[in-house]
């Protein structure tokens, strides 16, 4: 059961997952910001245990995954495949932690809350099933400057086209790109035009070479052809932001980048919307950095904003044929804000909770 009660000492939180790449940037992160925490417990796979990692200055050993490593827990985040948060999220749970829930296990469950602490931070103390869920990477690179900017107009549709980066397919996707990219570097360029696919070979978890190219394609099959990506990125923003008739349209792209998703953005509100009100919205947005000045040929790419926790916005522009629509371009690390970040932010606002 947990130890910590209201009034007093700190939470004890348990990181699980702690030797992948997002549970490394979790790390980090635990490392540089307030420490609100008392033990942190490094939990993973049985043949990670044993390893040492340094969390705030100290140094950490791991532990297996299993019930006995709950004990005495009172937040666990985990950053694991779905089917392993499936399996061990309801037993941390009934252990007496709260668990924070990166994978997309929980995500649309009725019982289990959507949470982006700038945009819907209420939800988070309404978790029945001791389970709050954090969403998508994809969704994450947006919604917290949409969800300002539906605070202002009321939002009605959104049409979005992301650029998403090799490690949104995680360690895997990273080495492919790596891999690729130092086969294509010296072919002479008519090898490179339409015939990538003999100079790379395997593309690993890509259907397609991406070095020097792009794949529409991200996710598994779903009906009609759509992709999961492009299906969260809808079903995902309804319920973060309350909206479940919300329109979407979302096509996603993998394009050759390690870190940082991309979100071309057409958004259409209830009320009449200006390019000077939305910036000035975004720049005082928490979490939002705006960076729109075409002129002096400023707006964000992935290059300006990985290893960055905001959400960056940038090429803000006021529909020519809709004075109800904006077209935006936006980016976020897809391993801090887009995962680690966004779970820690939940962490301590359930931490203030208990110890309130």
């Amino acid at each position: 059961m947990t130890t910590t009660t209201a009034g007093g000492g700190k939470p004890n939180l348990a990181v699980v997952g702690a030797t992948g790449a997002v549970g490394g940037v979790m790390l980090s992160l635990l490392s540089a910001r307030q420490d609100v925490w008392g033990e942190v417990r490094l939990i993973a796979s049985p043949r990670s245990a044993g390893r040492t990692l340094t969390v705030r200055g100290r140094e950490t050993t791991v532990v297996a995954l299993d019930e006995e490593a709950f004990e005495g827990i009172d937040i666990a985040m985990f950053d694991v495949p779905d089917e392993v948060s499936a399996q061990w999220a309801p037993i941390a749970a009934a252990k007496g932690a709260i668990v924070i829930d990166n994978s997309g296990a929980f995500r649309m469950d009725d019982d289990v809350p959507l949470v982006v602490p700038e945009v819907n931070a209420a939800a988070a103390r309404l978790r029945p099933r001791g389970i709050i869920a954090n969403p998508n990477c994809t969704t994450l690179s947006m919604i917290v400057a949409i969800g300002a900017l539906h605070s202002e107009f009321g939002l009605r549709e959104l049409v979005v086209a992301s650029y998403q980066a090799a490690s949104g397919a995680g360690q895997a996707g990273i080495d492919a790109l790596r891999e690729q990219t130092a086969r294509v570097a010296g072919t002479a360029v008519g090898e490179q035009a339409g015939d990538l696919r003999r100079v790379i070979g395997d593309t690993g978890p890509f259907p397609a070479p991406l070095a020097l190219n792009a794949v529409p394609w991200a996710g598994s099959l779903k009906a009609d052809g759509w992709s999961s990506e492009e299906l969260k990125v809808r079903d995902e923003s309804r319920k973060i932001l309350g909206l479940p008739n919300l329109r979407v349209s979302a096509t996603c792209v993998r394009i050759p980048v390690v870190t940082t998703h991309s979100l071309a953005v057409h958004a259409v509100f209830e009320r009449e919307v200006s390019r000077q009100r939305a910036q000035e919205i975004l720049a005082q947005a928490p979490g939002v950095v705006l960076y729109d000045d075409p002129e002096k040929g400023e707006f964000p790419t992935p290059n300006d904003v990985v290893g960055t926790d905001p959400t960056w916005v940038g090429r803000i522009r006021h529909s020519l044929d809709d004075p109800n629509a904006l077209d935006l371009f936006l980016c976020g690390d897809n391993l801090r804000k887009g995962a680690a970040l966004n779970t820690a932010q939940i962490a301590e606002l359930v931490a203030a909770e208990l110890t309130g």
